[in-house]
């Protein structure tokens, strides 16, 4: 489920939500952002950051209750040092949303110090990576055990209105990996070359893309013997699909990117561990990362000319069976 993205600026003391994620560097002082909240709390934060309770390594979670805040409860999420500090974010925000969905808190906000443009974008990416789920194939939970989802964040900004182009690259960027993952996440008598195809096609009808998708007869006719050989234990047509988005200047070379659609790869399956048989279906992630790409690119309105090319084939249906 996608989520709503809010953004505004103004204090976190001052949000009313069920949930306040605070994403803070190692070694971090009580950051500007977060002192009037901390008044609320009755300086519950301050102290804890100087009895070092909470020390911002990568991955640190501490919960705290509201206070008098309108935040029901405040989550600090350590980010590590900032090394790299896009990365560090993402990974912050994933951490706090999927906190936020495992506690069903319904919505969350997310404060860190110094949110500009580029930092709210990292965060919008995190925020909804954490909350992806794949439930295509999951039987839902009884009703009495099912917690709220959640389906709503807010980014606090330093300048909201300066930020709101950010948010939408975070969003179309976090919609590439949603059909990356998805496609990743299927079992292998599901995600077939079939409907890998089927699956680009959809995209490129959606955005006005170029999609042309050779089959093996197609494939025969281009004297693409080596790449049918393998696609011969099965009933299944391979595919070749390329998707051509041209936004770039007009006559320009293309960026290409080049996926391998492998849909379950039994070749070699006597000498694999069994324990390990299962993540074979992830054979095909070099195409879905190309769709994902793909998808990408053409929501963000990219100024460049791009060809992605995906090959997909089932090495052996009889094993699948």
């Amino acid at each position: 489920m996608a989520l709503t993205l809010a953004l505004r600026d103004g204090d976190a003391a001052d949000i009313d939500t069920p949930l306040l994620g605070a994403l803070l560097p190692a070694g971090t002082d009580l950051p500007s952002e977060l002192r009037a909240l901390d008044e609320r709390l009755g300086g519950a934060i301050q102290r804890t950051l100087q009895r070092g309770d909470f020390r911002g390594a990568r991955d640190e979670l501490l919960h705290l209750e509201g206070g008098s805040s309108r935040a029901g409860r405040v989550l600090l999420v350590g980010l590590g040092t900032l090394t790299e500090p896009a990365a560090a974010l993402r990974r912050g925000a994933a951490l706090l949303s999927r906190q936020a969905h495992r506690m069903g808190a319904g919505s969350v906000a997310v404060v860190a110090p110094d949110t500009d443009a580029d930092a709210a974008e990292s965060i919008v990416v995190g925020l909804n990576l954490g909350a992806w789920e794949y439930l295509d194939l999951k039987t839902p939970p009884p009703e009495a055990e099912r917690r709220k989802p959640l389906t709503r964040a807010t980014v606090i900004a330093d300048d909201a209105r300066a930020s709101k182009d950010a948010v939408a690259r975070g969003e179309a960027i976090a919609a590439g990996y949603d059909v990356s993952r998805r496609l990743a996440q299927m079992p292998g008598n599901v995600c077939t070359p079939d409907l890998l195809a089927k699956t680009a096609t959809e995209i490129g009808r959606r955005h006005k893309l170029k999609v042309t998708v050779l089959g093996r007869r197609e494939m025969e006719r281009q004297k693409m013997g080596s790449f049918l050989c393998v696609a011969q234990g099965t009933e299944q047509d391979p595919k070749l699909v390329t998707m051509e988005y041209r936004k770039g200047r007009r006559g320009a070379a293309p960026i290409v990117l080049v996926g391998k659609g492998l849909c379950f790869d039994t070749g070699g399956i006597s000498i694999k561990p069994a324990d390990r048989m299962e993540f074979m279906k992830f054979d095909m992630c070099g195409a879905a990362g190309v769709i994902g790409a793909m998808e990408a690119i053409a929501r963000l309105k990219l100024k460049v000319n791009v060809v992605g090319i995906s090959a997909r084939r089932r090495t052996c249906l009889r094993e699948m069976r």
